[in-house]
């Protein structure tokens, strides 16, 4: 019997690149990977121990996926992989004691330094396979984290 190629996809490490399917949102897909990231942060426990687990377990296997992902789309970094941002969200909001408010605004500084991808993170996007999909995605994050918690060092922390 012939497998055909629709039958040889990698399946699962495609579902997990792609946040189970949102990276294939048409526009800013991205984006919605922040928002599932978000959703995650907010359904998990805050604790210290479990976010940092979900953070590096999310590297291991967005690596691992991502590296499946750019040999089934023939491409770096393609751009329905979105696990990256998923673990973007959770290393900017870690240890950081924000509500809703301070998780929007978190949401806006992930995606604008994940845009801009200030230096290191425009060099570790280099880094082969999988790896340099979350790395460039994690110091975004780290950029982020900090403007986060200056921002809750000098803003009204009502508001947050």
């Amino acid at each position: 019997m012939e497998v055909s190629e629709k039958d040889s996809r990698p399946l699962f490490p495609l579902a997990l690149a792609t946040a189970f399917g949102i990276g294939y949102v048409p526009v800013a897909p991205g984006t919605f990977g922040s928002a599932v990231g978000l959703l995650l942060w907010f359904v998990l426990p805050h604790s210290a121990a479990v976010q940092a687990a979900a953070i590096v377990l999310l590297f291991a296997v967005g690596s691992w996926s991502g590296s499946v992902a750019e040999r089934h789309f023939r491409v770096t970094d393609p751009e329905p992989v979105v696990i990256d941002e998923v673990m973007g969200m959770l290393i900017t909001l870690f240890l950081n004691p924000v509500g809703w408010v301070g998780a929007l605004g978190a949401f806006l500084l992930f995606r604008i330094f994940d845009v801009i991808k200030p230096y290191p993170a425009n060099r570790l996007e280099r880094l082969h396979g999988g790896v340099g999909v979350m790395a460039d995605d994690g110091m975004a994050a780290i950029y982020a984290n900090i403007a986060l918690r200056a921002l809750l060092a000098f803003g009204d922390r009502v508001i947050w």
